[in-house]
Order: structure tokens, then C-alpha cells, then sequence
């Protein structure tokens, strides 16, 4: 019990103070003091044990939890704590970056959140990456042989070289309603116009790159004829509803209907087809899918892996009150999670 107190009063103290751990003055009876008071004749300390009490009731919870799993994924994934920690980095730099710097992140940061440093921020950030990682891996262990092998028998697919116009619709924040509908409805057409111009072309490739210069609004493939590339399935979420159409298509044939994505309107070709790579060569592909689809179909495996880890490795919460709270905290998230998907 006491070295729990210990740990949780040091993390508490110095994360949430910015003065720094220094020595600490005994009590009359023999517990640290933490602030002291005298004017005159008269005398009163707040003890550390005072503060502990005080603290453990608003934070402990909180800052027991993360130091738990600080420990527990840090040595689970030992091998990932590199990589966690680089990508919590560019992440908070990035986030940095978009606020104007520094100065102004850190501002927006203590007035938005609870954290009082950028690095206390990246800490959070970090752990976030690992228990992350942690629930990727602890989902992978709920996939069987069968599932991977009737993924890859049903729905596994060779790669397809695809070009694309895109048109986007000039939608503006300060549109009415009516204006953004209109501003659809014009993009919709243009992009029809590109189909229209196509059924009377000889060579559809061809006639299809040129298209691609006087219409395309996708600056990242319009100096490419609007190839991207050999895709897949898993191109990317925004592109689902082009890939889908895309596979309905043969090699040398482009779609005959406006395809709609979040992105905009698209007009495709489907230049060329690979065969299907084998089941060994795409296996950690499919897994990785397979651990998307899981994580969508039950948003209780999050919690799950959570309590499987620490779990794992015996964790028991000595102190009474927290482990009363900790017990709460997760029937309420697993309660929280079924709701949801409810």
C-alpha cells in the first residue's frame, strides 16, 4: 500500500505541478510534509498523506491506470515502443504545426485539455499508440486458419490498374442549401459529360487521358493521365465505392454511370488486371483486414484487449478505493461499448 502511494502521489504531484520533486520536511509524526503555514504563534502543515488522500479521490484512477499500462504495454511490446513513441512525436508536431506553432498549441492545450506540458501531451499520445498496437495484436488472436482462408477464397482479389477523372463539387460553408444543391448537381453533370464524350471515341485510353486534362480536379494524378496506379480493395476508405465499381469492370472498359465517393464525382477506366497473388503471400494483408473488420463489427475488443493485458500480467489493485473505481470504470466503458453498437 505504501509504495503504491508512493508511486501514485510522485506522478501526481510532479505532473501536475511544474515545481519540480525536491526534498521534503517530516512531520511531527513522521509523515512527509507537503505545504506548510505559520503566521505568529501559529502553525499548520498539509501532509503528504493529506495530499495523497486528497488527490487519489480526483485523479488516482487516472493516473494509476496509465502508469499500469505504461508498464505493461512498454514490456508486452517492447519491440513497438520505438515506433510509438516516433509516431506520437510527428503527430503532436503536426498537431503543433496546424495551431501556429508552440506557443499557441500550448496555450489552446491547457485551456482545452488537462495537460500542462506538450511532452505530458506526447506521453499520452504514446501510450495511446501502444495500447493501440495491443489491440491490433489481441485481435489477431481471435482470427482463425478457416476465416483467413475463406477471405481469401471469397473475397481476395488480383490488383487492377485504374485511371480516374475527378470532379468536384464547388461547395462553399456560406452556400444555402439550394446553392450547395445546384453546385452538386453541376458537378454530377460535368462528370456525365466526360462519359458522353467517351462513347463515341475509337481509342477509350486515349480519349480518356485527354479527358483527364480538361476535367480531372485531382492535381495529385492529373499529370499522370489519371492513373492510380494498380490498386486493391484496401486502396484507401475513400475510394470504396470507385474500387467496388472498378471490379465490376473488364480490362479496357470504363464506367458507363457517374461513380459518387466523399471525394467527389469519378469517371474510371480499368486499363489492366493481375492474377491473385497466393494465400501465403497475402496472409498478413488478410489479417490485417480481417482485424479492421473485427474491431467495426465488436467496439468492445478495445476494452477487451485492455483488461486481457493487464490481466496477463497479474495485475491487482492493492488499494481498496481504486480497485472499487478501476471495477466501475470498466463496466462502464464495456457497458458504454453495447450500447453503441446497439
Amino acid at each position: 500500500m505504501k509504495n503504491m502511494k508512493k508511486v501514485l502521489l510522485l506522478s501526481l504531484v510532479c505532473s501536475l505541478l511544474l515545481t519540480g520533486c525536491g526534498k521534503v520536511p517530516k512531520l511531527q509524526n513522521g509523515e512527509d510534509a507537503f505545504v506548510t503555514f505559520k503566521k505568529g504563534d501559529k502553525e499548520h502543515q498539509i501532509s503528504a498523506e493529506d495530499v495523497f488522500n486528497e488527490l487519489k479521490d480526483k485523479y488516482g484512477l487516472e493516473a494509476v491506470i496509465n502508469l499500469i499500462d505504461t508498464y505493461v504495454y512498454e514490456t508486452e511490446f517492447a519491440d513497438y515502443k520505438e515506433k510509438a513513441r516516433t509516431d506520437a512525436e510527428n503527430s503532436v508536431d503536426a498537431t503543433m504545426t496546424y495551431f501556429g506553432g508552440e506557443e499557441s498549441f500550448l496555450e489552446a492545450l491547457r485551456s482545452q485539455t488537462n495537460f500542462q506540458t506538450i511532452e505530458a501531451y506526447k506521453d499520452y499520445v504514446y501510450l495511446l499508440n501502444l495500447q493501440s498496437h495491443g489491440s491490433d495484436e489481441y485481435t489477431k488472436t481471435l482470427i482463425d486458419d478457416k476465416e483467413i482462408e475463406d477471405y481469401y477464397k471469397n473475397e481476395a482479389k488480383g490488383d487492377i490498374e485504374v485511371y480516374h477523372i475527378l470532379i468536384t463539387p464547388q461547395v462553399k460553408d456560406d452556400m444555402t442549401t439550394t446553392e450547395k444543391s445546384d453546385a452538386e448537381k453541376a458537378a454530377k453533370e460535368k462528370a456525365q459529360e466526360v462519359i458522353d464524350k467517351l462513347k463515341d471515341a475509337d481509342d477509350k485510353l486515349e480519349e480518356f487521358k485527354k479527358l483527364v486534362k480538361e476535367y480531372s480536379e485531382d492535381e495529385d494524378t492529373k499529370d499522370k493521365d489519371g492513373n492510380l496506379g494498380y490498386i486493391n480493395i484496401d486502396f484507401g476508405d475513400e475510394y470504396d465505392e470507385l474500387i467496388k465499381e472498378a471490379y465490376k469492370l473488364k480490362d479496357g472498359e470504363y464506367s458507363k454511370s457517374v461513380i459518387t465517393t466523399e471525394l467527389g464525382y469519378h469517371v474510371i477506366y480499368r486499363n489492366a488486371s493481375k492474377e491473385k497473388e497466393s494465400l501465403d503471400d497475402l496472409r498478413d494483408e488478410i489479417i490485417d483486414i480481417l482485424v479492421d473488420r473485427k474491431q467495426e463489427e465488436d467496439s468492445k475488443i478495445y476494452i477487451k484487449s485492455l483488461k486481457y493485458y493487464r490481466e496477463l500480467y497479474n495485475m491487482n489493485i492493492v488499494d481498496d478505493e481504486i480497485d472499487r473505481q478501476y471495477g466501475i470504470y470498466v463496466n462502464n466503458l464495456l457497458t458504454a461499448s453495447t450500447d453503441t453498437e446497439e
